[in-house]
């Protein structure tokens, strides 16, 4: 359980997340949920005041609020007010890049503010090319909105379907190429962006920002043993994310269901870690991962160069004890050679003594094996090489559909 400082810290770090300037925070003490203003009369009174007295134009509630709620905080502070779901939305939104990032962030707000309409969506109009004929005589403003963000959403969801088939494809072909997935997760500032950039070389954004990665990106990681794997920097979690964001973004995270293997960045410096770690694990059990995380799932305990020698003294004994937990500093490097030399003795592990006939013309797939396995022994005849190969059970079926395809 988070502590209402926590929170609150949490809170200011989403809204400097979209560069908005934090002039007062507060934690408000409420006894029980008011049906019209969700907090009591009187903080309503006294945040009206501060709101007045600084010139404040946006109060962020880091709660859910009912339009209800909304409205009659909005009348009474003058100013805009919006709740949890909506700040993170609008994170979403700056940070989306890629064409299902911005399908999947539309499709968010306007479910979001299907229940909100103040007759401020016709701009929707000009979007879909100009609908207004559509209401016919006595259709009021508010029901012709209403509908057209309907519409709308019915046409983004068969949108986020075509992508979805396309990404589909997309993993077919990895599993023909085919290396294995590595998939980053962790909570939001974690450092895994800094991570995939230390490790892939890459230039992905890593900012000291909440919610800095919001697509998932790939590229390719050399591995120890001379292999490769396909490392996947993936967006960061974060505590009670609001439910019509889960059922949005659920597509980006099926990028981690088909991983071959998992990787949590914990920001082991931050003061709530462990609640941090607990809802990571939780949406990862939504997600149908539970075994994973109980099982196989790779922990990478990271900013330790922000910690003093008895901590980090502490991380170190934890990992000689577990071999799946490393401490590591994705900023300075530390830790993580042994970070990679863990993906790669993982990814080799389960491997079983195959035996394969491979003509021998075939070179392109022998080279494949000598690759990808371990050669145990080969014998050719005219036709065929004949080979017993140490090979992981995925790396097995990706060389039978290898096959199979080509």
């Amino acid at each position: 359980m988070r502590s209402p400082e926590a929170r609150l810290d949490e809170a200011v770090g989403l809204a400097r997340a979209i560069n908005l300037e934090v002039v007062e925070a507060a934690v408000a003490k409420v006894s029980r949920w008011r049906p019209a203003t969700l907090i009591g009369s009187g903080a309503v009174d006294a945040y009206a005041e501060v709101i007045e007295d600084k010139m404040i134009a946006v109060a962020v509630i880091d709660a859910t609020v009912t339009p209800v709620q909304q409205r009659n905080l909005e009348r009474r502070w003058k100013c805009k007010v919006i709740d949890r779901t909506g700040l993170i939305l609008e994170i979403f939104g700056a940070r989306a890049r890629t064409r299902e990032g911005q399908l999947q962030v539309e499709l968010a707000a306007l479910s979001y503010q299907r229940s909100r309409l103040v007759r401020s969506w016709t701009h929707l109009e000009r979007q879909r090319g100009g609908f207004g004929f559509l209401g016919g005589p006595g259709e009021s403003q508010l029901e012709i909105d209403r509908r057209l963000i309907g519409d709308r959403i019915a046409k983004l969801k068969r949108e986020l379907e075509e992508v979805k088939r396309t990404r589909s494809l997309h993993r077919g072909a990895r599993k023909r190429v085919p290396y294995p997935v590595v998939a980053l997760v962790g909570y939001t500032n974690a450092g895994k962006s800094t991570l995939f950039n230390r490790l892939t070389r890459a230039a992905v954004v890593a900012e000291d920002k909440l919610f800095a990665t919001l697509d998932p990106t790939m590229r390719r990681l050399p591995l120890p043993s001379g292999r490769h794997a396909i490392l996947s920097d993936t967006v960061g979690f974060v505590s009670e994310l609001p439910t019509p964001l889960v059922a949005a973004f659920r597509a980006t995270l099926e990028e981690v269901t088909e991983a071959d293997l998992i990787v949590h960045v914990r920001d082991v410096h931050h003061p709530d870690s462990e609640a941090q770690r607990s809802d990571v694990h939780a949406v990862l059990d939504d997600l149908g991962l539970g075994e994973t995380v109980e099982n196989g799932m790779i922990e990478a305990l990271n900013k330790i160069d922000l910690l003093d020698a008895e901590r980090r003294a502490v991380l170190q004994n934890q990992a000689r004890r577990n071999r799946d937990v490393v401490p590591i500093s994705a900023a300075t490097g530390e830790g993580c050679p042994a970070l990679v030399a863990l993906f790669d003795q993982r990814l080799d592990g389960n491997r079983s003594l195959v035996h394969l006939d491979v003509p021998v013309s075939d070179g392109a797939a022998l080279a494949w094996l000598y690759r990808h396995g371990e050669v145990v022994s080969r014998s050719d005849d005219e036709r065929e090489a004949h080979l017993a190969v140490r090979l992981s059970e995925a790396d097995l079926g990706r060389f039978r559909n290898r096959r199979a395809v080509g």
